[in-house]
This record gives C-alpha cells, structure tokens and sequence, in this order.
C-alpha cells in the first residue's frame, strides 16, 4: 500500500524559509523589551526571503512546497510584526489593517489560481513593497535616533510608501488573477 500524502523535500532553500516562521516567536517575544535585538532578529528572518528564493533558483531546488510556503511565511513574519507595531504603539491599527487586508486578498486569490493549475507570480510592485515593509518595520522597532537620524521618522515614510504600493500592487494582483481565469 503507498501513501498519498506529499513528501515535503528538505533542502536549504525549504529549511530558511521555515526559519522564518520559526523567527516569528522570537521576534514577538524579544522586541518589546529589546528592540535592537528585535531588529536583528527580524532583519535575519526578513533576509531569509530573499536567500530561501535565490538558492531554491540557483541550486535548481524550486518545490511545490517552497512557491506555496514562501509568501506564506513572509506574510505570517509581516503580520505579526505589524500586530506588534500596533500593540506598541509605533504604527496606527488602521495602517497594519489595510497591509494585511491587502496581504489576505493576495493570498487568497493566488491560492484560488494555484488550485486551478495557474499560478500568479509576484510582480515587481509587491517585491518593493515587501522590501519597503521589512526596512520601514525594523526603523519603527527601533524607534530612535540612530547618527544623527531619526528612524522612527524614516519607518513612517517607508511604512506610507508600503501602503501605497500595497494598494496598487493588490489591484494589479486582483487584474492578474480575473485575466487568468
């Protein structure tokens, strides 16, 4: 008798995209009462993403498993940092609601398209925008001044220039998904 259950394949690409969600407690538990080392840990899990996508490339190890996991531990890593940015006080609830609205719809439309068989890759619009959360949220976990530069500031600029091209990105997505359907 053979089992239908899928085998997930563990390479390095699979393992660092697993750390990122294994970061997430860390993150949660250190940053209140140590930002600096809250930063580290979110700047390591944030880097991970990017490293887990090039390897999986480069090493010829792209799985199934790897293209659904990726976006979702990056979602469960931003999610969870903006929960705590709120419960800090450093972000308003209604910023961290529409990024994550935003990061749900994404999902659940390229999940929808996967299960027909179609799958919608990310575009360059939420690649920035990614990349535009992961700074703005480790300046707003440091909330100082850092060489004569106020982070906090920068954090809110950044964390402004995510939710625009979060919006935009989102309806791209939404046009993507009606297009391959």
């Amino acid at each position: 008798m053979t089992s239908s259950a899928p085998t997930v394949k563990f390479n390095l690409p699979t393992i660092l995209t697993l750390s990122r969600i294994l970061l997430i407690p860390v993150f949660l538990f250190i940053t209140p009462y140590h930002p600096y080392w809250g930063a580290l840990v979110f700047a390591l899990a944030s880097m991970t993403d990017w490293f887990d996508g090039y390897l999986a490339r480069r090493m010829g190890a792209v799985t199934k498993f790897g293209i659904i996991m990726d976006p979702i531990a990056d979602k469960f890593l931003v999610i969870s940092a903006l929960v705590l940015l709120v419960n800090m006080d450093l972000l308003s609830v209604w910023i961290a609601a529409i990024l994550i609205v935003r990061e749900f719809l994404v999902t659940a439309l390229r999940a929808v398209a996967l299960s027909k068989g179609t799958i919608i890759a990310a575009e360059m619009g939420g690649k920035i925008k990614a990349a535009l959360q992961f700074i703005a949220i480790i300046c707003l976990v440091l909330d100082q001044r850092f060489l004569g530069v106020d982070l906090f500031d920068i954090g809110t600029i950044l964390i402004w220039a995510a939710l625009v091209l979060s919006v935009i990105s989102g309806i791209k997505y939404t046009v993507l998904f009606w297009k391959a359907l």
